[in-house]
């Protein structure tokens, strides 16, 4: 349970120093418990301390990092309330059950959508690679291929020696999202032998809730949830109940980040998936798979997580100058 102000309050120096822009100590206090100031904001508070404090003043959810990508971290279900923290990630799905025409078609698509907007540069951050085939051996040759592009990759693989395979051919750091009921002591330990995130899926909530809980006894928190369910209405659900439980019930066994697997709920349908991806983008996906993603998918789709993801209170802006455009002099 997380700590009241008063209860930090009494580890505090009590100086009223004003250093960390409060007042007081109390009020310093007050806002670390409701997650609107750091610890570290106060220069006096020993290490001993912070330790001390530091898991129960953490935010509900998780921050995962996987290579320079950051997922989770949130403390508010609305923008209004406070800044989200952490942006949408998109992904792009492959398998070994493809041939390698329509796989290095996909590679090259991927590689056109790869352009700066206000600063930030929009490009696909992780590539999914699902084993469907029996041929370990393929697969982890199209790992190996994908691990080319200069992406992070998300490996769905349930058989935890190749899971333990596929991360190392991965070349840098990953997902491993094969992670069910049956399995989740074997791929935990393969996941953490691979220094990899590890992604839990199930047929139900309850289920889910009960593997994470079981895989946290493990001592792994390294973790992201596969919110993806058999229909578009249930994976709604599912993210929104998700994020409401580890925010507003603060129930930290739900505090991670969720991936959502929109290629799956519309198969070969484009504009469904664009539209999906813009829902979960909203509400609440950390990472949404897509089959394809082109530059003309690509454009309205970052813009809108640009905007929902920028600070309302720090409006966008570039540095003033004068900037070619189309090649003029």
């Amino acid at each position: 349970m997380a700590l009241k102000g008063l209860d930090i309050f009494k580890l505090t120096p009590k100086t009223n120093c004003k250093e960390c822009g409060n007042p007081t100590c109390m009020a310093f206090s007050m806002k670390v418990a409701q997650g609107a100031a750091q610890l570290d904001a106060c220069p006096h508070i020993t290490d001993d301390v912070k330790a001390q404090l530091a898991e129960a003043t953490a935010p509900p959810m998780k921050t995962i990092k996987v290579g320079e990508h950051q997922l989770g971290g949130e403390t508010v279900l609305c923008r209004h309330e406070k800044t989200f923290v952490s942006k949408t990630l998109y992904a792009v799905a492959i398998n070994d059950a493809m041939d390698d025409a329509t796989i290095d078609a996909k590679l090259e698509e991927i590689k056109k959508v790869d352009y700066d907007r206000i600063g930030e540069r929009m490009y696909v951050e992780f590539l999914y690679v699902k084993h469907e085939g029996s041929d370990g051996a393929k697969y982890l040759d199209l790992v190996k291929k994908a691990a080319g592009l200069a992406r992070n990759l998300i490996l769905e693989v349930e058989d935890p020696d190749l899971a333990k395979q596929a991360a190392a051919a991965a070349g840098g750091e990953c997902i491993i999202n094969g992670t069910t009921p049956a399995n989740f002591e074997a791929m935990s330990a393969a996941a953490t032998e691979a220094k990899a995130v590890l992604g839990v899926k199930a047929g139900s909530l309850d289920e889910l809730y009960d593997t994470v809980a079981a895989i946290e006894k493990l001592g792994n928190k390294n973790l992201v949830l596969d919110a993806t369910a058999d229909t578009i209405k249930a994976t709604f659900e599912n993210v929104v109940q998700i994020r409401r439980a580890a925010l507003k019930n603060n129930d930290r066994t739900f505090g991670y980040p969720t991936i959502v697997k929109v290629a799956k709920l519309a198969k070969d349908d484009d504009k469904m998936q664009e539209a999906l991806a813009s829902l979960f983008t909203v509400k609440f996906g950390s990472i949404v798979v897509m089959q394809t993603m082109s530059y003309a998918q690509a454009l309205p789709l970052y813009g809108l997580r640009q905007n929902v993801f920028t600070d309302p209170q720090k409006p966008m802006t570039v540095e003033p100058g004068i900037y070619p455009i189309n090649g003029a002099t």
